[in-house]
C-alpha cells in the first residue's frame, strides 16, 4: 500500500525535544538534507506501491538509508544499526524526535532496491547531480566535458579453482536435493571435504600430480551425485525452477574445459566473468566490466553502467554518452578517453572524442584536456576503497547494475559533503578575520 502521510502537521511532544533544537544546523549532513527534494522522491516511487494492504514505510526513510549506506560504505545491517545511534542520520531520514528502535528490518533495503529497479537507482544518481548544481559543488559548464573509462566491479566470490568449484557444486546439489525430498544413494560430502583438504596440501607442497589426482576424485564425486539426482528428479511431480537451473550449472561445470569461453566461475553467481585489465598485482578479476563517466573539471560522476558480456570499450562509448545526456539533460560537447576506445562508433558531430596519444596538431587546450583524463583513475579508486565498487554483494545481473549506479551516488554525496564543509570553514575563517580587524580598529584607532 502507498505510504500514508498525515495531512495535518505532527503533534509536538511536550516531554521530548525535537531534533531541530538538539542538533547543530550548520552540520553538513543537515544542510545536505535541506537541499534534497524529498517530495520528488515520493512522487517518483509512490506509484510503485500497491493500492491496498499494509501502509508502506516512508519513502524518505528508505531513500535516506540507501544514501547513507553508500555514502559511508556500510552493509544493510550496519546502516540500520548505526541509524539508531546517530541523531544526524535520523534527521536526514525525516525523523522529528530521536528514535530508540530499529527503523526497518535490513531485508527491507533489498526489497526497496528491487522495487525501484535500475531506473530508480539511475534517477537517484540524477538527483545527486541536481543537488550538486544547487550546492555549487559543480557548475553547469562542467557538464559539457567528460572523461570516460572502464574498470572491473569484482563480485563477492572466492577465487575460482576447479577443486573449489567441484566441492561447492557438490554441497549445493546435495542441499537442494534434500530440500526437494530426494533420497540419494550416497552424498560424498565427507569424502569430498577430505579430498579438497588433501588437494590444498599437495598443491602447497608443489606435488601437482597428487593434487590433480585429488581434483579428479572431486569431479568423480560430483558426477556421481549429479547423475543420481538426474535419475531421481523425474519422480518429483513439480521440481522447483531453481533446482532445474542448478542442474544446468552443474552440467556446465562438469563439461567445461580449460580453454573454453564463457566458463562457470561461481556456482551461486553464474553471471561472473573473468576479466584481465593488465594489472601486475592482479592479472585476473572476476566480476563485470563497468563504464564510468565523470566531469573533467570537478570529478563528479555523471554516468555509470554495468556491461555484461565483456564488450570492447569502443563499442560502449555511444551508450555511455547517451546515459550522460539523459542524466544531465545535455549531450557533452567533448569526451576524453584512453587508447582502449580506439575504433569507437560515436557520431563526432555532437560530441568531440579525444583519444589519448592521438596524432595530429593539437592546441594547448586540447593537450591540457588529454592530460586531465588521468584524473578519472583516482575517482575510480575512491569508489572502490570508499564505496562498494571494489566488491559487489548484490545478487544477479540486476545487482551488478544497481550496485554500480549506487556507488556513483555515494561518490557524489561524499563530494557534496566535502564541499559543504569547505564552504562553512571558509565562512568561519572570514568571520574570524573580520572580527579581528574590527577589534583592532576599536582598540587601536588610526
Amino acid at each position: 500500500m502507498h505510504p500514508v502521510d498525515s495531512p495535518l502537521p505532527p503533534q509536538e511532544d511536550l516531554f521530548r525535544q525535537q531534533l531541530d533544537n538538539l542538533l547543530d544546523s550548520r552540520h553538513a549532513l543537515i544542510r545536505l538534507a535541506q537541499q534534497i527534494p524529498w517530495a520528488q522522491c515520493v512522487e517518483r516511487f509512490g506509484p510503485l506501491y500497491a493500492e491496498r494492504g499494509r501502509p508502506g514505510l516512508p519513502i524518505r526513510l528508505l531513500v535516506g538509508l540507501q544514501y547513507l549506506k553508500h555514502l559511508y560504505a556500510l552493509s544493510d545491517d550496519e546502516v540500520v544499526v548505526r541509524w539508531v545511534e546517530n541523531p544526524y542520520w535520523q534527521y536526514f531520514c525525516g525523523e522529528m524526535y530521536f528514535q530508540h528502535a530499529l527503523p526497518i528490518d535490513p531485508s527491507q533495503m533489498t526489497r526497496f532496491r528491487q522495487r525501484i529497479g535500475e531506473g530508480g537507482c539511475e534517477w537517484l544518481l540524477q538527483l545527486t547531480i541536481e543537488v550538486g548544481l544547487a550546492t555549487k559543488t559543480i557548475q553547469a559548464a562542467h557538464l559539457r566535458q567528460v572523461s570516460v573509462d572502464t574498470t572491473v566491479q569484482p563480485k563477492a566470490v572466492a577465487f575460482p579453482t576447479d577443486a573449489r568449484l567441484y566441492l561447492k557444486g557438490l554441497r549445493t546439489l546435495v542441499r537442494e536435493a534434500k530440500r526437494a525430498g530426494l533420497v540419494l544413494r550416497q552424498s560424498y560430502t565427507r569424502l569430498a571435504a577430505q579430498a579438497f583438504l588433501q588437494h590444498g596440501r599437495y598443491a602447497k607442497a608443489k606435488q601437482m600430480k597428487r593434487a590433480r589426482r585429488m581434483q579428479k576424485k572431486l569431479k568423480v564425486y560430483l558426477g556421481r551425485v549429479f547423475r543420481d539426482v538426474q535419475r531421481k528428479v523425474t519422480a518429483v511431480p513439480a521440481p522447483p525452477e531453481a533446482f532445474q537451473h542448478l542442474l544446468g550449472r552443474i552440467d556446465r561445470l562438469l563439461t567445461q574445459q580449460r580453454h573454453d569461453t564463457g566458463k562457470l566461475y561461481s556456482v551461486h553467481a553464474p553471471e561472473v566473468e573473468c576479466l584481465a585489465k593488465g594489472k601486475a598485482h592482479k592479472p585476473y578479476e572476476f566480476g563485470v566490466k563497468v563504464s564510468v563517466a565523470t566531469t573533467q573539471a570537478s570529478h563528479f560522476v555523471v554516468g555509470l553502467q554495468a556491461l555484461a558480456g565483456h564488450p570492447y570499450d569502443g563499442h560502449t562509448l555511444a551508450g555511455q554518452l547517451e546515459q550522460v545526456g539523459h542524466l544531465t539533460g545535455q549531450v557533452p560537447t567533448r569526451c576524453v578517453v584512453d587508447q582502449g576506445y580506439r575504433g569507437h562508433t560515436v557520431n563526432m558531430t555532437q560530441t568531440e572524442v579525444l583519444v589519448s596519444r592521438q596524432r595530429g596538431p593539437l592546441t594547448r587546450a586540447l593537450k591540457r584536456a588529454l592530460r586531465r583524463r588521468n584524473a578519472i583513475e583516482p575517482i575510480i579508486g575512491h569508489m572502490k576503497t570508499d564505496g562498494w565498487l571494489g566488491r559487489n554483494h548484490l545478487q544477479g545481473p540486476l545487482g551488478d547494475q544497481l550496485n554500480a549506479l549506487l556507488c556513483g551516488v555515494g561518490q557524489n554525496l561524499r563530494a557534496i559533503l566535502r564541499h559543504l564543509r569547505i564552504v562553512w570553514l571558509r565562512f568561519v575563517v572570514r568571520q574570524d578575520t573580520l572580527s579581528r580587524v574590527s577589534m583592532h580598529i576599536i582598540f587601536y584607532p588610526a
